[in-house]
């Protein structure tokens, strides 16, 4: 396969940093601040209702979170929170935006190895601004040839960036730890991807254990396989 492959693209949030648990703690901290409000437990099911419904108009990233986490919040307690408040969950969306970038075990030395014989690429979804911003704080961007920040990674998402570099399907992988996003429309395609799961994975990006089942594609536990992979 290593002589096969020309180019690899990544998935960026949670392949090649943190990204989930710094969401997960964020809505954490909110229960904090709202605890005498409301019962805890409420706030999980709507937000992520809310989520799910505004990504048409906010798309993905911490904007479109913090936004539908307000919109959630009034809504929960009856137009009762407090101004304050809900300058807190501002500033607790302020912090994620400024959050360390912090890579994954493993990354920086697979992208070394991988980068003397492939081109690499690093294919995203979210806020153009914010996921520019953790590419150059991450200190990977040396390591990539192209980054592509998209408002959804679905079939045709895939199918117009192949088409748009000219890349020669057979000849391309994607590797990332969702189903949905990074391993799903490839096969559609009929183009190889790799799955390494994140042990965090957002509501929306899960996948039915049929589906999983049903589609072909490769699985490593570890980015670091990577390499003794493509060498088979």
């Amino acid at each position: 396969m290593s002589q096969r492959i020309e180019v690899i693209a990544f998935d960026a949030d949670d392949t090649l940093w943190i990204n989930e648990p710094i969401f997960v703690h964020t809505q954490s901290r909110v229960k904090e601040v709202l605890s005498h409000h409301l019962e805890i437990e409420q706030l999980d099911d709507l937000l992520y209702q809310t989520e799910v419904k505004n990504l048409r108009l906010f798309g993905y990233g911490v904007k479109g979170f913090v936004l539908s986490m307000i919109e959630t919040v009034i809504e929960l307690t009856k137009e009762a929170v407090t101004g304050p408040e809900i300058q807190s969950i501002i500033n607790l969306g302020k912090e994620m935006l400024e959050h360390p970038v912090e890579v994954l075990e493993g990354v920086r030395e697979t992208l070394e190895v991988l980068q003397k014989d492939h081109t690499l690429m690093i294919i995203t979804k979210g806020d153009l601004f914010d996921q520019e911003s953790k590419v150059a704080r991450s200190g990977l961007a040396p390591y990539f040839s192209h980054v592509e920040v998209v408002s959804e990674k679905n079939k045709s998402t895939y199918d117009r960036i192949l088409s748009r570099y000219d890349f020669d399907r057979e000849r391309f992988l994607m590797v990332g730890n969702s189903l949905k996003s990074d391993v799903l429309p490839l096969v559609e395609l009929g183009v190889e991807a790799v799955h390494i799961p994140y042990h965090s994975t957002w509501t929306h990006e899960q996948v039915a254990s049929h589906v999983e089942a049903e589609a072909d594609f490769h699985r490593l536990e570890d980015i670091r396989q990577l390499p003794r992979f493509l060498s088979h």
